[in-house]
């Protein structure tokens, strides 16, 4: 049997359907050329007979899209079917996929119809498929709550009339892997023509399994999954792809040779393309592309993946396109994760130091989330580099003049290294005109990454608070200013910022004239 598993995205069809996930054509086409360059072997693009918008989506996705092959859903009517093949007649490669439920449950109460003529329809349904594409591929909606030999009855039928795919849907996510992996076996020994078909699994995530149901369906003879990028769709949703593929390709020495022509290196760049276009967002624990899948903030974990990746991480983030291994910094961190940060940015510390500030990090950590390189900037500017040196710069005085019809003038008066300065600047407005006159005074115009401010109380009497990232020959640092009057912290954060960055500075460069004289 052939090794190869086929990937059916069905993103754009059961995956819209799914409530605040739907697309307009373009923001379809836009997803399924990304699903081409990710590789995918088929795109559902639509349901062709839904609306005149889906039309018109496959229609384009079908003119547009080169290599996968383009298919579009229909119900097992003539009218459904007439429309899939108008939508589709542009595509290079092409499917009409047709379906008919064939549970007791189904055909009693949503179509009232006999089981025979189920069967019936089924077979002109692919018959008349036929006249328009070669490559047509039946579903038999809710198989898994289908009698076994009404099942294996109406895929014989289905084979002989033209199909080349056939479908084993677990339309509600009602099955556990175990049960699943035996209908395909059962399918496979019971279906006297199945080896003319390919057979496709397509399972909801309703109890958890969707992906765990796949799996198992292609060990045991299935060579077509059907999915979605995030496992986005109806209810609870369906098997997500990036799962699926990253399992078979992980776990090798469980599936054997089976594989999928998946890039995945586009992995995430398709996840988070998906996110963007439909204003949804990918949980944090999200196997594969959440963004905590390559996380790690426990002391014990960070300490093994930095000395080894594969202590705690079964795949690279590089093999899913994943940006790094990321090092949250929290409580639950340990001395080796925040010294090879701190290295990351840039200090190296003496034992003693990080000794320091890892009680200081400790302490911050059980009063916060995440500990981030600002909050390490601070601690390392209060214990290491404040205790060595007094602030270079401080303002003795200030004043602003400001109005409607008034050029913005600043004059500053500071200290520098002990030295006195005065100077005025005018500026775009009163901050502008302040940080200018300081930059004078100083004779610096240190780069400005990064300016916000914000009240930290709704009145109008609130505090305000600066944030700054500034860049001073090469060294970066942030700022934090607090005040009633947004100058003044604005200034408070600014000068917070140059002081860290003179203070940096020296430091890199007392470390490296040590290195040079070899002294410890």
């Amino acid at each position: 049997m052939n090794n190869r598993v086929y990937i059916f995205d069905t993103t754009l069809r059961d995956g819209e359907q799914a409530p605040g996930f739907s697309m307009t054509a373009e923001e379809k086409l836009q997803m399924a050329l990304q699903l081409a360059k990710l590789g995918v072997d088929v795109i559902e693009a639509g349901f062709a007979a839904a609306s005149k918008g889906d039309f018109e989506a496959v229609r384009l996705i079908a003119e547009e899209v080169k290599g996968p092959v383009i298919c579009s859903l229909a119900r097992a009517l003539e009218k459904d079917i007439e429309l899939a093949a108008q939508a589709l007649e542009p595509a290079e490669r092409k499917r009409i996929h047709t379906f008919i439920a064939t549970s007791e449950i189904h055909m009693k109460y949503k179509l009232k119809m006999q089981p025979e003529d189920v069967l019936e329809r089924a077979s002109r349904a692919v018959a008349f498929a036929r006249n328009f594409t070669d490559d047509v591929e039946f579903s038999c909606e809710d198989a898994t709550r289908s009698q076994r030999e009404f099942l294996y009855r109406i895929i014989e039928r289905a084979i002989k009339a033209g199909a080349t795919v056939i479908n084993i849907p677990d339309t509600v996510g009602y099955a556990v892997p175990e049960e699943f992996a035996k209908l395909i076996e059962d399918i496979m020994n019971n279906v006297p023509n199945i080896d003319k078909a390919i057979v496709s699994v397509h399972c909801h995530d309703d109890l958890g399994m969707a992906v765990a149901n796949s799996l198992m369906a292609v060990k045991h003879g299935a060579r077509q999954v059907e999915c979605t990028i995030n496992g986005i769709g109806e209810r609870a949703g369906n098997a997500a792809m990036e799962e699926i593929v990253m399992a078979l390709k992980v776990r090798k020495d469980f599936f054997g040779e089976l594989y999928t022509n998946i890039n995945t290196k586009e992995l995430y760049k398709t996840s988070r393309l998906l996110c963007r276009i439909t204003g949804s967002f990918v949980p944090p624990n999200k196997a594969v592309v959440g963004d905590n899948a390559f996380a790690h903030e426990s002391g014990i974990h960070q300490h093994g993946v930095l000395s080894h990746p594969l202590t705690y991480e079964i795949m690279s983030p590089e093999d899913v396109g994943f940006p790094a291994t990321r090092i949250v910094l929290g409580k639950h961190s340990g001395r080796h994760a925040l010294k090879s940060k701190l290295k990351d940015m840039g200090y190296e510390l003496s034992e003693v130091e990080i000794d320091r500030i890892f009680e200081k990090f400790k302490a911050l950590a059980d009063k916060k989330k995440e500990v981030y390189e600002e909050d390490l900037e601070a601690l390392i500017y209060e214990e290491v580099m404040k205790v060595e040196e007094e602030e270079p710069v401080k303002v003795l005085h200030y004043q602003v003049q400001t109005g409607d019809k008034i050029l913005p003038t600043a004059t500053v008066v500071l200290s520098y290294m002990g030295e006195e300065r005065t100077a005025t600047s005018t500026g775009n407005g009163p901050v502008d005109a302040i940080i200018k006159a300081i930059q004078k005074a100083l004779g610096i115009e240190p780069k400005l990454i990064d300016f916000s401010i914000k009240a930290l109380t709704p009145n109008t009497d609130a505090q305000a608070e600066s944030r700054l990232v500034i860049e001073l020959d090469g060294v970066k640092s942030s700022g934090r200013g607090v005040d009633v009057d947004v100058i003044k912290a604005s200034v408070n954060g600014f000068v917070d910022a140059v002081n860290r960055a003179i203070l940096r500075k020296n430091y890199i460069l007392s470390r490296q004239k040590v290195r040079e004289e070899g002294t410890v």
